[in-house]
């Protein structure tokens, strides 16, 4: 229950509640409002990046849910969501509805991850690392001489999805089909990480013997964590290719694993909340800078340039800046923020 000095509990179902207190239930609902009316205030170009906002968001999650939540690297995500793509792209490709296809791409995408998931029984650390490595190599390989399957280097094109004869032909409309699956897939993994099966996903991540000790099946919970966790990055592919209208192999290399992977670090690990600050700050980084080199191409003609070259060197100066002054991603920061603020004044 909330009272004038915070929250305190009485049952662990309050605890374990989602919105714990009514401030937080009107926040949220203020925030999904402002959300709803988003496409109204901004332009096209700003409507494109909140949409490509929710598709990180999903692919975050997804990501953080095996590695942040479980503890399995995965270093073939890029490759997982490669594969929803293609899946979903063939399904509406061969008339299969819109919906249907996303789920489709998406159990086809938990296939996968799991068969590649099966070492995992056997390779913790840096060796299920470089499993999922060859994962990810070995999926573009399949992507990029995957013939009429994949489109070879020429890729597939895809029509903008559709239900029940409404056309999504637009960044408007395609922001709210976006928004509905990021914040689905947002609360399909807070209630998995609410249950026995995330409450598994942290013992075997924490301590792997004693999970075993207390009857933790690790094979079982470690391919439901990497099932789950490649079904939602399938449908994070099949939302891209469908958003995007084309598919192919140079969308989906190590680059990508290593973006999302990055989006988790910097969100923080084990965190929902984090998979989203995480998702928004890599989106949003590139578009800083383009800003950045706009406003000093006034003063440098010739800065805009240096400044593009820059954009990787920059992405790994900000990882490796977050991984020592604040290892905990930003949830982290934003829970001291939230702490500080729910006693103020007094001390705590």
């Amino acid at each position: 229950m909330q009272g004038k000095c915070g929250l305190f509990f009485t049952t662990y179902e309050g605890e374990a509640q989602v919105f714990q207190s009514g401030f937080q239930k009107l926040v949220i609902g203020l925030f999904l409002v402002l959300l709803c009316v988003a496409p109204l205030i901004l332009n096209t170009h700003q409507t494109s990046i909140m949409n490509l906002i929710f598709i990180s968001v999903i692919g975050a999650v997804s990501l953080n849910l095996l590695t942040g939540v479980c503890g399995q690297i995965s270093l073939g995500h890029g490759a997982f969501i490669g594969v929803g793509a293609y899946a979903a792209g063939q399904c509406s490709l061969h008339g299969v509805p819109f919906p249907l296809a996303i789920l489709t791409g998406g159990l086809i995408t938990a296939m996968v991850g799991m068969v590649f998931g099966v070492p995992s029984l056997r390779l913790k650390g840096i060796y299920l690392a470089i499993a999922t490595l060859a994962a990810q190599l070995v999926l573009e390989y399949v992507f990029l001489h995957g013939g009429a399957l994949t489109g070879g280097s020429n890729g597939l094109l895809l029509d903008p999805p559709s239900l029940l004869g409404f056309s999504f032909d637009s960044e408007g409309r395609m922001y709210f089909l976006l928004l509905f699956f990021a914040a689905a897939s947002l609360l399909m993994v807070t209630n998995i990480m609410r249950s026995k099966y995330g409450r598994a996903f942290v013992s075997i991540r924490d301590f792997y013997l004693s999970a075993e000790i207390v009857g933790v099946n690790l094979f079982w919970y470690k391919l439901i964590a990497f099932g789950v966790s490649s079904f939602l990055a399938g449908v994070a592919g099949g939302l891209w290719g469908h958003y995007t209208g084309y598919i192919s192999a140079e969308q989906f290399n190590i680059g990508l694993s290593i973006s999302y992977l990055a989006m988790i670090i910097i969100g923080g690990l084990g965190s929902v909340l984090g998979s989203v600050f995480g998702a928004v700050f890599i989106v949003l980084l590139p578009e800083v800078l383009n800003a950045l080199a706009n406003t000093l191409s006034a003063f440098l003609p010739d800065i805009s340039q240096y400044i593009v070259a820059l954009r990787e060197g920059v992405f790994g100066l900000v990882l490796i800046l977050f991984l020592i002054f604040e290892p905990e991603g930003l949830a982290h920061r934003w829970r001291l923020v939230k702490a500080y603020w729910k006693l103020y004044p007094f001390a705590h």
